[in-house]
Parts: structure tokens; C-alpha cells; sequence
């Protein structure tokens, strides 16, 4: 397994969170998702050798996510996450692993929209806070959800490995 390099940046001050929770949880359901033959052969680390992967989450609020939905998706509205795959969305050739270390890209996260949508689900905002971080660590991977094979692959995935920290 991997050595995993997770960085938290909580850029919504007004809005708390326990980052070292977040952060402990995000570790077990990484060192699953990451130890799921089913996921690693299938993603964009297939193939390539590595002894270490980063990533970003920043938590924001809904303005912040809106602006950056609508500068890079034209779409005028808050959503819950955006993913940036830097490595997955690269070709292949310019897929560069340096310093043994891959870097996978950045999760951005709306604690606004994350609370809304809890509250529309009648659920605990950790179970939606914890949903929505395993769906972006699966785009950083390459994962997608156009057809309806895909995203039940995905919210099966995000079900298990958010089910391992609640």
C-alpha cells in the first residue's frame, strides 16, 4: 500500500469542523478505496509504480464554489464537489510521477451544500460530508458517472468506504 499524503485546508472559517476527524476518516476510507483491487486495476494508477499519493481537500462555503463552478463547468450555481484529477485527466504521457510521489489532484468541497443536502436527506452531515469526500477521491482516480453502470460502481464504493467511519 501506499504511502497516503492528504492535505485539509478549511477555507470557510466561519463554518467549523473537526479537521483531525475529517482527516482520520479520510485516511481509512483512502487505505480502502486504495487496497480495492476492484478500484486500483480500473483507475488511472493501473500500471504505474509509486510509493506515495497526494491530495488536496479545501472546504469552502457556496459562493466560492459557484464562482469556480461557473469559471470552470459554466454552470452558475453552488454544487456539493468539484474534483480537479490532475493525474487522471492527464494523457498518459504526460502522467508524471516525481519523487516517487503521484499527485492526484485537488477536492473541493461546499460545507454549505453538504449541509443543505444533508438536511434535504434527513441524514447527519458527516454521513453527506463523508459520501461526497469518497466520491471525489473516486474522480481523482478516473472514475466518472455517465452511464448508470458507472455511478452504481461509485455509490456502492462511496457507500462501503463511508460506512467504515461512521
Amino acid at each position: 500500500m501506499a504511502q497516503l499524503n492528504i492535505f485539509l485546508e478549511n477555507n470557510y472559517s466561519s463554518f467549523k469542523i473537526n479537521e483531525t476527524e475529517i482527516y482520520n476518516a479520510v485516511v481509512k476510507m483512502a487505505d480502502f478505496i486504495f487496497a480495492e483491487e476492484n478500484i486500483m486495476n480500473k483507475s488511472c494508477l493501473a500500471d504505474c509504480s509509486f510509493a506515495a499519493v497526494v491530495f488536496d481537500i479545501v472546504f469552502m462555503n457556496n459562493n466560492e464554489i459557484k464562482r469556480i463552478n461557473n469559471e470552470y463547468r459554466n454552470k452558475d450555481m453552488p454544487t456539493d464537489v468539484i474534483t480537479f484529477s490532475i493525474f487522471a485527466d492527464s494523457p498518459k504521457e504526460e502522467r508524471f510521477i516525481i519523487d516517487n510521489e503521484v499527485y492526484l489532484g485537488e477536492i473541493m468541497i461546499s460545507l454549505d451544500r453538504v449541509k443543505e443536502q444533508a438536511e434535504e436527506n434527513n441524514i447527519d452531515f458527516k454521513n453527506e460530508l463523508f459520501f461526497v469526500i469518497s466520491h471525489g477521491i473516486l474522480h481523482l482516480l478516473g472514475f466518472d458517472h455517465q452511464t448508470e453502470k458507472d455511478y452504481n460502481f461509485m455509490i456502492d464504493y462511496q457507500n462501503k468506504s463511508k460506512a467504515l467511519v461512521l
